[in-house]
């Protein structure tokens, strides 16, 4: 009798780690290419109009989530007593910049250009002089600002730093070049008291051509009060403009130039100028949320652990008449989150649902700086103390030119999973091993990437708060942020695939005994 009580309990513990498994496998069935197709064929439709952040498009894809996550039988948030996390964020861009010397007119967009969110209003200044400040840098080991006085006045800078004929920097000695970049220069100019600073830039237009996005468009920000810029207001000039605003003292500019070259010495001078500068901003306050579903664990003991899983919702909208759609960015993250929630959902339903709770967060702002993300680690609705990871999904529908070429779909970018905790590591390559067997590429988890993609989606707001964090991504390909990113190009065979591995890791991320732990140095 007791060998036969030792045998039933021995098939019983068997039978609770066979049935643990085949659950994770049976609700990562219920997620289907079907499924996907339907999602995201409504999220990236034209009816949205790209979802761009403080749009109503971006608001109606809000209430598509919310209206599945309903049909789930996922509740609202308790605390909120909603499926919104309001935020307000802060557009800014310029209402008008002008520059006028004597009487000839500068363009904005052609003879120069600035950053709006960067400068402070400035409605009227008038200069009747400039100074020349060299490259406007204030090191120990070389100061354009030494024995100058530069308080209230305008600033003409050369880019770049000092180099000798060796192209050897004055500043650091060797061939690499020194820490002050254009906004370090500003900061110091700042600091200093200066009224303006001009950079003379050799490649306006073609600068112009690449920021064009980021010069036109408003910046957003999360809304605070009003404060000052930390950088002195600017401008990135052509030389024609410089020349004008030099006047004579433009044809000295060579000379001194190359005698600071030659003696690694600061020069600089004085030259008299009728200038004129209006820069005026637009300053409006937009309403967005981030959308929380919120499955609550069934261990009394372990609910009240935290497993985030998030994808941005936003995209980039439209650009006249051309609707951006998103269907991969980050409509194929969105549309993997929702099946998710069901899948997870589901099993809750069926009494088996997961014993940490699992909070889905859709987040709004990506594309304009990670707001979204940001709003939620600032203000989180759940103790960051008691939020154990974050799996963030951006960008698993489409295949990349290296997998072209492979041709193999079959795969994902992963990244950030080892940079706190290893066992995250561990646990998405067991569980791929297990289910999936798809390509885990470790490409862009590399430091030195220069990409920088770990630094570039939502899960690094989590990992700035010593959160682990694991991040899912097929790599960028022809219609990244363009038109033609749209749903007949999206592979939802693969697609499936991913979505599938992400909820088994996110499953035994949930079911696990022990909370995983951040357990890796930090430098």
């Amino acid at each position: 009798m007791k060998q036969y009580a030792i045998l039933l309990l021995a098939l019983l513990v068997s039978a609770v780690g066979l049935n643990a498994q085949d659950a994770s496998e049976k609700y990562a069935n219920t997620i289907t290419v079907e499924d996907l197709t339907k999602h995201l064929t409504i999220i990236a439709s034209d009816d949205f109009q790209g979802r761009e952040t403080g749009t109503e498009g971006l608001q109606k894809a809000g209430r598509y989530i919310v209206e599945q996550l309903e049909s789930f039988g996922i509740p609202k948030v308790p605390s909120l007593n909603s499926y919104y996390q309001d935020a307000t964020y802060k557009k800014e861009g310029w209402d008008k910049v002008t520059v006028k010397v004597k009487r000839k007119k500068f363009k904005n967009m052609r003879d120069f250009y600035s950053f709006a969110g960067l400068n402070d209003e400035m409605p009227k200044l008038k200069a009747k002089k400039v100074v020349f400040l060299g490259y406007g840098i204030d090191d120990e080991k070389y100061s354009d600002y030494e024995g100058v006085d530069v308080k209230g006045k305008v600033l003409v800078v050369y880019p770049g730093e000092p180099m000798d004929a060796n192209d050897k920097s004055y500043i650091t000695g060797t061939a690499k070049r020194s820490k002050w970049s254009w906004r370090k220069k500003l900061k110091t100019a700042k600091e200093k008291g200066a009224k303006l600073v001009m950079f003379i830039e050799p490649n306006t237009l073609k600068n112009i051509n690449k920021y064009g996005r980021w010069l036109i468009e408003p910046s957003f920000g999360l809304y605070e009060a009003p404060k000052p810029s930390e950088y002195a207001n600017h401008l990135f000039i052509a030389p024609t403009m410089a020349k004008a605003i030099l006047g004579k003292k433009y044809n000295d500019l060579a000379s001194v130039i190359a005698g600071i070259k030659e003696t690694g010495k600061p020069a600089n001078f004085s030259a008299k100028s009728r200038l004129k500068v209006s820069m005026t901003k637009k300053i409006e306050k937009t309403n967005n949320q981030n959308i929380l579903g919120f499955i609550e664990g069934t261990d009394p003991e372990l609910k009240k652990e935290i497993v985030v899983v998030s994808a941005h919702y936003d995209h980039i909208g439209m650009r006249g008449d051309d609707i951006f759609n998103g269907a991969d960015d980050d409509g194929s993250g969105t549309t993997g989150l929702i099946e998710m929630a069901q899948a997870m959902s589901q099993a809750k339903k069926d009494g088996k649902g997961p014993r940490r709770s699992v909070l889905f967060l859709w987040v709004a702002g990506e594309e304009k700086g990670l707001l979204g993300s940001k709003y939620y680690t600032d203000n989180p609705v759940f103790p960051l103390e008691n939020t154990i990871v974050d799996v963030n999904v951006d960008m698993i529908g489409r295949v990349d030119e290296t997998y072209t070429k492979a041709n193999n779909p079959n795969y994902v970018y992963v990244i950030g999973a080892d940079r706190l905790s290893t066992t995250l590591h561990e646990i998405n390559e067991n569980m791929n091993e297990k289910y999936t067997n798809i390509t885990l590429d470790y490409k862009y988890n590399d430091e030195a990437d220069p990409n920088r993609y770990y630094y570039r989606s939502d899960h690094y707001n989590f990992a700035k708060n010593n959160i682990p964090a694991i991040f899912f991504f097929n790599g960028t390909h022809e219609d990244y942020h363009g038109a033609g990113d749209t749903v007949d190009k999206i592979q939802f065979e693969k697609m499936s695939k991913i979505v599938k591995l992400i909820f088994h890791t996110t499953w035994e991320l949930a079911n696990r005994d022990e909370r995983i732990q951040v357990n890796v140095p930090q430098k």
